[in-house]
């Protein structure tokens, strides 16, 4: 017997491993923006941050579900996020599941609607969501949105199996169903050059599926994404100087935001 899935329900999974401190802030900006229409539960897999503060915290959490993978990351990177993420759709009964990264940030209510309208406008929607979500100053954004030949290619021709874009696992939908009627793995041939998500996205092209490839301009303007932040907080990855210099400048610049300072002494969002 196929397994049911709750209809119109969601799960967020997202991978933690040794940030405190953002995995603290994206969980609670998402409850503190969640959208009663698609009721959500939150799944956190812990990638064995061992004695690290950021366990305790979550295991304090009530209104999650914690896995923890003591001894069971073997390699970091890629391959750790998209194991993190198979764990959390293996326990996934929901219609969607929704992957996001631990360093990313909600900060308006229209972030799940802007997500979930694709689904919405065609129930046929495999997945929706953007490629890269760096956070760049505004000008930047409108200067790349207008300039974007890539972007613009795919407006004209969405059905296109372009190999230059995939859907990212920073925060982006996906019907848990056509996952895992064909046994789809968000660690897809990582061996062979792919980074999370990215396979999983080639094969449900393939399939003919339809997916709904998201302005990241758009999506930016709801969700911050502080990219490499977990590698640039853990001094056992290697960055870039300018990397993380840039990635250290956006850190403070959002943690010292209002919003954000407000969500963090926001206690009862853990309650």
């Amino acid at each position: 017997m196929s397994q049911q899935f709750k209809k119109g329900e969601i799960t967020v999974c997202i991978v933690n491993y040794k940030t405190e401190l953002l995995t603290k802030l994206c969980l609670r900006s998402i409850r503190r923006f969640a959208d009663s229409r698609w009721p959500m539960r939150v799944v956190v897999v812990d990638n064995d941050s061992k004695n690290d503060p950021s366990l305790d915290y979550l295991r304090s959490l009530k209104w999650i579900t914690l896995i923890e993978r003591p001894g069971q990351v073997i390699k970091g990177g890629s391959w750790a996020h998209g194991t993190g993420l198979d764990c959390g759709l293996a326990v996934t009964d929901t219609e969607y599941f929704l992957a996001m990264h631990s360093d990313t940030f909600v900060f308006r209510p229209d972030w799940l609607e802007k997500l979930m309208t694709p689904f919405v406008k065609d129930p046929d929607t495999a997945c929706s969501g953007t490629g890269k979500l760096d956070l760049k100053p505004a000008w930047m954004n409108f200067l790349k949105k207008y300039t974007d030949v890539k972007e613009w290619l795919r407006k004209i021709d969405p059905k296109s199996k372009r190999r230059d874009f995939y859907i990212r696992a920073i925060c982006a939908v996906y019907k848990t169903e056509l996952l895992k009627a064909d046994n789809l793995s968000f660690a897809m041939d990582e061996d062979k050059g792919m980074t999370c998500a990215q396979q999983l996205y080639y094969k449900l092209l393939d399939k003919g599926c339809r997916t709904a490839p998201l302005s990241p301009y758009d999506i930016a303007g709801s969700i911050h994404h502080l990219a490499h932040a977990t590698m640039v907080l853990n001094p056992e990855f290697t960055v870039r100087k300018r990397t993380e210099k840039n990635c250290r400048r956006d850190l403070k610049r959002i943690l010292e935001s209002p919003l954000a300072r407000e969500i963090l002494a926001d206690e009862s969002l853990d309650k």
